[in-house]
């Protein structure tokens, strides 16, 4: 009877650990956030992508939720990056156009950003490639809740030496610059598999920050000797050594055979039902890019620049093969993690973004909003705003206004039929202007060298 007792004993508490096990696992899902960089939005085949093979991108598509109005917050680098780690308009923290190795400021630490309040919340957190939020180790991944950092602290690297346009090296391990051969793709990749390998048995937050396919448009197929030593080229379409289409095409395949690669390492280890998969990019497309339906590109707030690819798969949640025009931007994707994970948000974090899971279930909605953008450098003075399908385009002095529910590629300007509209949004657009700046300069004041 006594053995009887211990083997009954032992079973229970076997089965109490495997609920206990399952219970951590429901409410403590894995994520993998992957971010291209500088890719247009029709630039994958389920966009509509000829010439490029995405198939294992595409396959978030199939098993998951593609959105067709899905937004960067910035339209370039560094702003939509501080808003996917703040969850908030990246106005707030004064980080309107790219940081660049000569600036001393970076993203401020301050204990709420996203990967801190996952890594408090018992996750394993990494960041692997691109930051460009900061130079320096007090501002750099680690500093802001990242556990594992490998990657490049610029907005652009060479892919085969990993240095910056200047020459200066710039890949890390952690705070320590390393040197390693390879083509940066595929060691971004060997890195992300490696941090599921070693993580699988615990929840684990992963992001993939792919250069690809940022210039320079160094194509995987070419011999790392084949470019020119002159940094500025095989960038724009008026240099010596011109790079093209296809070159661009083989540097995002590259990126999706890595895409492959993780999500086969998620597999492989049983996570698949339990890892919230999102996939987007940083901003519009580069000049070799293919934005289509949209027009403009990157550097811009004409929808080319802003509007981009997005697609989410976490089986049992979000339900598969569907496409969606429900409305989202980067700084939501902060809010979605972190309700996906129950994780707790401090009140004093006050989330821009909203949790989009509820959003896109098969029976939802879809939910009106209101989102504002400004990109202002010396060449541009642009400021935006989209209400439902109605878009306010300010673009130095002119107003223009679109239903992008009917025109997408912004081509008929209806400011003159809808006047009252203009003013209306005009006003929103002000008001947003003047909270944002309000608390930029509180944050940079706070945040200034002493």
């Amino acid at each position: 009877m006594r053995c009887v007792g211990v083997l009954t004993a032992v079973v229970l508490a076997a089965a109490s650990v495997g609920a206990q096990t399952q219970l951590r696992n429901s409410n403590s899902p894995n994520v993998v956030l992957i971010i291209t960089d500088d890719v247009g939005y029709g630039d994958f085949s389920s966009y509509g992508a000829t010439d490029i093979r995405t198939p294992n991108i595409d396959r978030l598509a199939k098993e998951g939720v593609r959105f067709t109005d899905f937004y960067a917050n910035g339209a370039v680098c560094s702003p939509t990056r501080a808003a996917l780690i703040t969850g908030r308009y990246q106005q707030r923290v004064a980080i309107e156009n790219v940081l660049t190795p000569a600036e001393k400021r970076g993203l401020p630490v301050t204990g709420r950003s996203l990967p801190q309040l996952l890594k408090d919340n018992g996750y394993a957190t990494a960041l692997i490639g691109k930051w460009h939020l900061g130079y320096q180790p007090e501002v750099g991944p680690n500093a802001h809740g990242f556990d594992y950092f490998f990657g490049f602290l610029s907005g652009a690297v060479n892919y085969y030496d990993h240095s910056m346009r200047n020459g200066s090296p710039d890949l890390y391990e952690n705070t320590t610059p390393v040197t390693e051969a390879g083509y940066l793709t595929d060691m971004l990749t060997r890195r992300s598999v490696d941090f599921i390998d070693r993580n699988g048995q615990r929840p684990f937050f992963l992001e993939v920050a792919y250069n690809a396919a940022h210039w320079p448009f160094q194509s995987p197929h070419h011999a790392p000797d084949a470019f020119p030593k002159d940094r500025d080229l095989f960038q724009g379409p008026d240099d010596v050594a011109r790079p093209t289409r296809k070159d661009y095409a083989e540097i995002l395949e590259r990126a999706d055979a890595g895409v492959g690669q993780i999500l086969g390492a998620v597999d492989r280890h049983g996570l698949a039902r339990n890892t919230l998969v999102i996939f987007t990019n940083d901003n519009g497309g580069e000049w070799l890019s293919r934005n289509a339906p949209l027009f403009n590109r990157k550097g811009t707030l004409w929808e080319g620049g802003i509007r981009v690819a997005a697609m989410m798969r976490w089986p049992g949640h979000v339900p598969g093969g569907k496409t969606t025009s429900q409305v989202g931007i980067t700084m939501d994707l902060a809010a979605t993690i972190l309700a996906a994970t129950n994780t707790p948000v401090p009140q004093e974090a006050r989330l821009d973004g909203i949790d989009l899971i509820p959003l896109v279930q098969a029976n939802a909605l879809v939910r009106e909003r209101t989102l504002f953008w400004r990109f202002l450098v010396p060449a541009r003075q642009h400021r935006a705003v989209r209400q439902g399908n109605w878009k306010l385009m300010r673009d130095g002095e002119h107003l223009l206004l679109f239903d992008l529910g009917k025109d997408p590629g912004e081509r008929n300007d209806l400011a003159r039929q809808r006047p009252e509209l203009v003013a209306s949004l005009r006003a929103q657009l002000v008001e947003w202007e003047a909270e944002v700046e309000a608390e930029a300069k509180t944050t940079v004041t706070a945040n200034a060298p002493r």
